[in-house]
C-alpha cells in the first residue's frame, strides 16, 4: 500500500500543479485584458500590453488565449477592473504587498484582511510596508544567453541599472519606467527574455526558520489562491536546508 500512497500524493501534487496553472494563465489573462482595454490593443503601440503578453508567453501561455484576452478588451462585455495594492506583515514579521485586480473593492479588501488575520499576519494602511521595497523592473535570461560579462556589456548598452549573474542564469535590474525600452534593447542584443516584468525588489530581507516559513507558506499559498490576487511578494529569505524540508 505505500505504493499507492506514494502515487496518490504525486497525483495529489501534480492536481495542485494543474490547478495552478490554470489560475496563473487566467491572472496573466487578466492582466492582458486589462492592459489592452486602457490603452491601444496593438501591442507594438501599448508598452503595458506588450510587456503583459511577454510574460504569459514565458509562462507558455498558449497563443490562442492571449489573442483572446486582447479580443476580450475590444468587446463591450470586458469587466472593469481596479487595481489595488494591500500591504501587511506576515508570520516573523516579513513585509507582504497583495497587488489585486477586482470588479468588487468591498469583497477583495475583506478577503485580503481575513486571510492575513487567519494566517498569523495583520493587514496594515497603503504605505505600510512598501517603502521597505524598490519599484523595479525585473528581466531574466538563461545562463545560454552568454557569460557575464557578455550579458553585463549588453546590459550596461541598453540602459539597466544592474546584473546578478550565477550558473543559473542572469537577472537584470533596470528603473520601472525603462523596463519596456530595457527589455527591447537586450532582445535585439542577446534574443528573447526568458522573463520580463515589473517587481517589488526588497531592500532588506527577514531570514525565517522552517516554522515560521511553514506559517508564511500558508499565508501566501491562500493569497495567492484568491482569484482577484495578481501577485504576492514578501521579504524574506531562508537556508537552503529550510526548502528542502519544506
Amino acid at each position: 500500500m505505500a505504493g499507492h500512497s506514494k502515487w496518490a500524493n504525486i497525483q495529489h501534487r501534480k492536481g495542485r500543479q494543474d490547478a495552478a496553472r490554470s489560475k496563473l494563465f487566467s491572472k496573466l489573462a487578466k492582466e492582458i485584458t486589462v492592459a489592452a482595454k486602457m490603452g491601444d490593443p496593438d501591442p507594438d503601440k501599448n508598452p503595458r500590453l506588450r510587456l503583459a503578453v511577454k510574460e504569459a508567453k514565458s509562462q507558455s501561455v498558449p497563443k490562442d488565449v492571449i489573442e483572446r484576452a486582447i479580443k476580450k478588451s475590444m468587446g463591450g462585455d470586458a469587466e472593469n477592473y481596479d487595481e489595488i495594492r494591500y500591504e501587511g506583515y506576515g508570520p516573523g514579521g516579513v513585509a507582504v504587498i497583495v497587488e489585486a485586480m477586482t470588479d468588487n473593492r468591498n469583497r477583495t479588501a475583506s478577503t485580503v484582511r481575513s486571510t492575513f488575520s487567519k494566517n498569523g499576519g495583520n493587514l496594515g494602511e497603503t504605505g505600510s510596508v512598501s517603502f521597505m521595497f524598490d519599484r523595479k523592473g525585473e528581466i531574466v535570461y538563461p545562463a545560454s544567453a552568454g557569460d557575464a560579462d557578455t550579458v553585463m556589456m549588453a546590459a550596461i548598452e541598453a540602459g539597466a541599472e544592474d546584473v546578478e549573474s550565477s550558473e543559473d542564469g542572469h537577472t537584470i535590474w533596470c528603473e520601472d519606467t525603462d523596463l519596456n525600452e530595457v527589455s527591447n534593447a537586450l532582445e535585439a542584443e542577446l534574443g528573447e527574455s526568458e522573463a520580463t516584468r515589473l517587481v517589488w525588489k526588497p531592500q532588506t530581507t527577514t531570514e525565517l526558520g522552517l516554522e515560521e516559513m511553514q506559517k508564511l507558506m500558508k499565508l501566501l499559498d491562500a493569497l495567492e489562491d484568491d482569484d482577484d490576487i495578481q501577485k504576492v511578494t514578501a521579504n524574506f529569505e531562508t537556508s537552503d536546508e529550510v526548502m528542502e524540508q519544506l
